[in-house]
């Protein structure tokens, strides 16, 4: 199954960046596994959520995770996300990939960018976390702003994650990595749960993908430490947005014909 090299891709890019892979799940499920869209993004998080746990877990290892930050800012979200899943049952299935074309546009984007500015933006590993009024509204904003995207589109959001621990807590990238998988892993399985009475899940499609993407998350760690962050973002960065365009033709060929 196609599906299943796909899931080890996913895997490989959330080890390694710490978001962004979990974007292609989506595309993924709906057009090489053949579900629905709302069950592909309900089977996302559900291989998303655990495969962040995992790699978070191999992250921990090393040190490099706030596990007290990662909650508060996944915390923060829950009311997004509620509102994200409660969005997800009404919208056209067509809209929906649609929409998440433009998703995938934005992340692409803001990794291209964003990755240059946060290294402008580097902190010492010793820098400590600054909890001032404007750093609360920011995690507040930006954790609301995720837990909509993974209730919504079922995506982890790493890509907007990373950006605010390290802008707005003074993360170094490191931490920021692993702390962001933590995110990821809890936002995921909040946002799941809220699904399991209203969409069932295709196990036969679930379970490969997931141990695909378990094992992927291993490869990525290691690949991680042994290759620069900015070689992997841009060959990420040109995978998204092929599949962007892609998912864009496919629904808007759908919609309008």
């Amino acid at each position: 199954m196609i599906a299943s090299p796909l899931g080890f891709l996913i895997g490989v890019s959330l080890g390694a960046l710490g978001g962004g892979g979990s974007i292609l799940a989506v595309p993924a499920l709906v057009y090489a596994a053949g579900q629905q869209p709302r069950a592909a993004t309900t089977t996302s998080l559900l291989v998303v959520g655990l495969t962040a746990l995992s790699s978070m877990a191999t992250h921990l290892r090393a040190g490099p995770v706030r596990v007290g930050t990662g909650i508060v800012f996944a915390a923060v979200g829950t009311a997004g996300s509620t509102l994200g899943t409660m969005l997800n049952r009404s919208v056209d299935p067509q809209v929906l990939l649609l929409a998440f074309a433009g998703v995938m546009v934005v992340a692409a984007w803001r990794m291209w960018v964003g990755n240059k500015k946060l290294a402008a933006s580097a902190v010492p590993d010793d820098a400590g976390t600054r909890w001032t009024a404007e750093t609360i509204v920011k995690i507040v904003v930006a954790g609301s702003f995720v837990g909509f995207l993974t209730g919504f589109f079922g995506v982890g959001g790493g890509f907007v994650i990373v950006p605010a621990l390290v802008l707005a807590l003074r993360l170094p990238m490191p931490e920021a990595v692993g702390t962001s998988l933590l995110v990821i892993g809890l936002n995921s399985a909040y946002a799941f749960v809220g699904r399991v009475g209203t969409v069932g899940v295709e196990w036969r499609v679930a379970l490969p993908f997931l141990v695909a993407g378990l094992a992927g998350s291993v490869v990525g760690k290691r690949i991680a430490d042994r290759l620069p962050a900015a070689t992997l973002t841009r060959a990420f960065v040109g995978l998204l947005v092929v599949v962007a365009a892609y998912t864009a033709a496919r629904s808007a060929f759908t919609l309008l014909g």
